[in-house]
């Protein structure tokens, strides 16, 4: 008879509470140092307590992953209650959290450890895709082969509306942002499928608005390849004018069974700033 499973994830798949719930996800916080201060991502801090110090003291966090004895800890009365433990992690690209939860699945029998090759509700949809099938009863050799694959078909991306955070994190210049700023520039990044890594894919121009509705139909416009069970707008602190756009700019072209709006998390919300916006997707 096949084990009962359970669900892990990193804080970093930007689920709503409801999600989590739907799913029984046992979220594992990753780490936010700020002020000589180590927190617990969406525990003790949230996006706007780093927005708050930052408009202050101009200071960011750093985010730190969760080490191999850290995983062990978390799973193991799971394990030892009789269960096999799936656990899916941000991007290896982006993170050491993947490798820990590796290492402590080749010390633990029963452990499955998964790279989502993305980040937020990219490695949401990833999460959900586990779900589904652990409410199907499938065993969690076949979760995860099918998992891995789906993984490879996530499309995620975000329009960043002002390069201050990332220029901040050091991930970008200071003469690139004064151009940006300058030209009203908004990048679009992308995440790859190769261990989660980002790019920028495209520089739009003009207000946010406008940019947004440019953006959904740059995504979605004319294509026959992308599932529309559901998609995910998610963002780092935006106006409910700004996601009534987004999501009627959906809805123009393309039909989705479930439209999620979802709000970043710490992760995210540190390195992109405030205004920051994606729609998230799975391609057939």
């Amino acid at each position: 008879m096949a084990k009962p499973i359970i669900l892990c994830a990193d804080s970093t798949c930007d689920l709503s509470p409801e999600l989590i719930e739907r799913y029984q996800v046992k979220i594992l916080p990753l780490h936010v140092n700020l002020e000589d201060k180590t927190y617990s991502d969406g525990v003790d801090i949230t996006p706007d307590d780093i927005y708050a110090v930052y408009r202050e003291k101009k200071i960011l966090p750093k985010t730190a992953a969760l080490n191999m004895d850290e995983f062990l800890e978390a799973v193991n009365p799971y394990i030892e209650a009789g269960n096999d433990v799936i656990c899916i992690t941000i991007g290896s690209a982006l993170s050491t959290t993947y490798n820990s939860c590796r290492l402590a699945a080749m010390e633990t029998e029963g452990l499955y450890a998964i790279d989502s090759n993305n980040l937020s509700t990219g490695f949401g949809h990833v999460v959900m895709a586990a779900g589904d099938r652990i409410a199907a009863g499938m065993p969690a050799e076949q979760i995860v082969a099918e998992v891995q694959e789906i993984a490879q078909k996530v499309e995620a991306s975000f329009v960043v509306d002002n390069l201050e955070f990332l220029h901040k994190g050091g991930r970008c210049s200071a003469v690139a942002m004064l151009g940006a700023n300058v030209l009203k520039l908004k990048p679009c990044i992308e995440v790859s499928n190769e261990g989660g890594s980002m790019g920028v894919s495209k520089k739009y121009r003009g207000t946010l608005e406008r940019v947004l509705e440019e953006y959904v139909a740059d995504r979605l416009a004319g294509r026959e390849d992308i599932r529309q069970d559901r998609i995910f707008i998610t963002h780092a602190g935006i106006s409910q004018e700004r996601i009534d756009i987004v999501k009627a700019a959906i809805e123009k072209h393309m039909h989705f069974d479930e439209i999620f709006i979802t709000r970043a998390g710490c992760t995210i919300s540190s390195h992109c700033g405030p205004n920051t916006l994606g729609i998230l997707f799975v391609r057939k």
